[in-house]
């Protein structure tokens, strides 16, 4: 059982305070599963491309735009709605999100 000090008293935590503590941290291991599995699926997606950036390969514009948008994915999609968004999938399972789409 957890410990809050009130008035420089350590006093037990409620269960109610208790079961907040660990909604808590469910909800924010859960964000962070997410953040994490779209960080995979973009590592991915870059290794796919990577052979445009060799020197003998010319990249095209929208390929360029492409890897920058999947570098910046976590600049621009902070929170848990955005990532449930991201990972959303079809009947196939493909990612649906247009940033996956490749050019």
């Amino acid at each position: 059982m957890g410990i809050k000090l009130v008035n420089g008293i350590e006093t037990p935590l409620t269960a109610e305070e208790e079961a907040e503590i660990v909604e808590k941290n469910s909800n924010a291991n859960r964000t962070a599963r997410k953040l994490e599995d779209i960080k995979d699926i973009r590592l991915t997606r870059l290794k796919e491309t990577d052979f445009y950036a060799l020197g003998d390969v010319t990249m095209s514009d929208a390929m360029k735009t492409y890897r920058q948008n999947m570098r910046d994915i976590p600049a621009n999609h902070t929170d848990e709605a955005a990532y449930d968004l991201l990972l959303v999938r079809d009947a196939s399972g493909n990612l649906t999100h247009n940033v996956w789409s490749k050019p």
